[in-house]
């Protein structure tokens, strides 16, 4: 018997896989949805202070890696988003993970507090959304002072264990990573989507409305895995690692990094919402055959020499 339970902040998952942001979980049901369907935590769609139409179409392309994708947070605002989170907070089999965000450091206060009203056993704190730069300037993840500094606002106003949720377009995620800890952050969870582009060669011009978006899928993977190993060098918080998770051993690869859980999203549409099903049984199946008890047995493992 082969236990791949984990937790977060003292909230235990059945298993490591969890729903990332922005994909299914944009309605309550939704989130009740993913986790009735293997997932071990779900995470909301992004949600900010007021409602936001987000960016016009086309926001999505593909290419042969993954997606590249720039919807731009559009959400009904935290007031319209409360029934919905109290719904899958009462109704999911799995923990749910609230994911806001604010345009100034203060919003993100606000809606933190807001939020926690719904009572999700955790928020997660997006400090790091790319593809909003013409809305908001430069995501706060890319500044450790500014990144701390929401993470003191959101601790400020919620009793509620925080994840914040780091970029990998800095000179040294350890640096941010350490900067968000000792402002209290719970959890970190790496990486959101790193800037791409995709241009249609036959019309000379960039696919996307917004020009430029998110990378995500197996393309990033490496680079996650990279972000995560370093954090885990850095401090001492849990990790939760995000960025082309398709199969088990990748979210194997995710935990000898360091990470006690790892956030899937583009794999989806790989291998449909059974996905999260199909991943733990994944990683039942490497731990029993590589004489692991345990997940808990190879998280960090790396590291050691």
């Amino acid at each position: 018997m082969v236990d791949i339970s984990t937790s977060i902040c003292n909230v235990r998952l059945t298993n490591p896989t969890i729903l990332a942001s922005g994909i299914v979980g944009v309605s309550g049901s939704a989130l009740v949805f993913a986790a009735r369907n293997g997932a071990g935590a779900v995470v909301s769609k992004s949600i900010g202070p007021r409602e936001r139409e987000g960016h016009n179409n086309p926001v999505l392309a593909e290419f042969e890696g993954g997606f590249v994708n720039a919807v731009g947070l559009p959400n009904s605002g935290v007031e319209n988003t409360m029934d919905e989170i109290r719904f899958a907070v009462r109704n999911s089999p799995s923990p749910v993970i609230a994911s806001i965000f604010g345009g100034t450091k203060e919003e993100f206060g606000i809606v933190a507090e807001r939020i926690s009203a719904a009572a999700p056993p955790l928020i997660e704190v997006n400090l790091s959304c790319p593809n909003t730069t013409t809305d908001f300037g430069l995501p706060f993840a890319l500044c450790a002072p500014d990144a701390a500094k929401i993470i003191e606002i959101v601790k400020n106003n919620t009793k509620i264990p925080i994840i914040a949720k780091l970029a990998p377009n800095v000179p040294d995620i350890k640096e941010i990573a350490k900067a968000v800890a000792e402002a209290g952050c719970d959890a970190i969870s790496a990486i959101n989507t790193t800037p791409g582009m995709v241009i249609d060669v036959e019309t000379a011009k960039p696919v996307l409305h917004n020009k430029e978006g998110g990378v995500s899928g197996p393309a990033i993977k490496p680079v996650a895995v990279k972000c995560v190993y370093d954090i885990y060098e850095a401090v001492d918080v849990p990790i939760i690692g995000i960025g082309g998770v398709t199969y088990g051993k990748d979210a194997i690869e995710m935990v000898m990094a360091g990470a006690c859980a790892a956030q899937i999203g583009t794999g989806i549409y790989y291998r449909g919402i059974e996905i999260f099903k199909k991943v733990s049984r994944e990683v039942e199946e490497f731990l029993l055959q590589h004489g692991y008890s345990k997940l808990k047995d190879v998280i960090g493992i790396a590291h050691k020499e």
